[in-house]
C-alpha cells in the first residue's frame, strides 16, 4: 500500500482495543522519528513523553476530559511538552546551535518579546506533531492528537519544572467497534480547489 493510501486509510481514532500493545521495536523508531522531527534554526524546544505504566496513564486519563476512555484503552500516551522559559531556551540554544542560528534567533524572533517567543517555540512542538501522525500511518500505528487535556495536572503528573506539555497523541491499534473508521464515517474534507492553489 503507498504512503498516499496509508494516509487515505488513517483517522483520528475513538475507541481502542486494549488487549493490543505497540511493539518496543516500533516504539522505539517513534522515539528516534520523534528525535529527528525538523525545526527552525534546528531549535528543538521540546521533549516527548512516552506513558505506558498503567497507574500514570489512569492518572492523566482523569484529566483529559472527553479523552479519558482513548487514554486508557490506548497502548501509548505520547506527551509533547515545550520549554517553560524563554531563558532555559536561550541558553540551551547557546550550547546547541552554530553563530548563524543564534543570531537569527535574537534578530528575528527574541526582539517580538516574550509572549511572540513562547509562540514562536510553541509552533516548532506542532512540527513534531505532524512528523509523528505521519510516521504512525506509515507504520500501520492508530492514533488520535489530544488537546483536549488539562495541561497544568499533566504536567504535575509527569513531574515537569522545565517544560509546560502541550497536547498529547494516543496510540495503539483500533477497536473493531470504533463508529469513527472510515468504513462506517466517510472523511470529509474541503474541497480541494479551496484548499490546494497553484500559482
Amino acid at each position: 500500500m503507498s504512503f498516499l493510501e496509508k494516509m487515505k486509510s488513517r483517522y483520528t481514532v475513538k475507541k481502542y482495543n486494549p488487549e493490543v500493545k505497540i511493539s518496543d521495536e516500533q516504539i522505539a523508531q517513534l522515539k528516534e522519528i520523534l528525535h529527528l522531527s525538523p525545526s527552525s534554526i534546528n531549535s528543538q524546544p521540546w521533549n516527548f513523553v512516552f506513558v505506558s505504566d498503567p497507574e500514570t496513564k489512569q492518572r492523566l486519563a482523569e484529566v483529559s476530559y472527553f479523552n479519558k476512555e482513548k487514554v486508557l484503552e490506548s497502548s501509548h500516551v505520547i506527551v509533547f511538552r515545550v520549554l517553560r522559559s524563554p531563558e532555559d531556551f536561550e541558553r540551551q540554544i547557546e550550547e546547541n546551535l552554530p553563530e548563524g542560528s543564534i543570531n537569527y534567533y535574537k534578530t528575528f524572533v527574541k526582539p517580538k518579546g516574550e509572549a511572540e517567543i513562547k509562540a514562536w517555540m510553541k509552533h516548532q512542538v506542532y512540527l513534531s506533531l505532524g512528523v509523528l501522525l505521519a510516521a504512525c500511518a506509515e507504520m500501520g500505528i492508530d492514533s488520535t492528537p489530544m488537546e483536549g487535556i488539562e495541561n497544568d495536572k499533566y504536567d504535575t503528573i509527569l513531574g515537569s519544572e522545565k517544560y509546560v506539555s502541550l497536547f498529547a497523541v494516543t496510540i495503539g491499534e483500533r477497536s473493531e467497534s470504533d463508529k469513527n473508521q472510515p468504513v462506517h464515517t466517510p472523511k470529509k474534507r474541503m474541497e480541494r480547489q479551496n484548499v490546494i492553489l497553484e500559482i
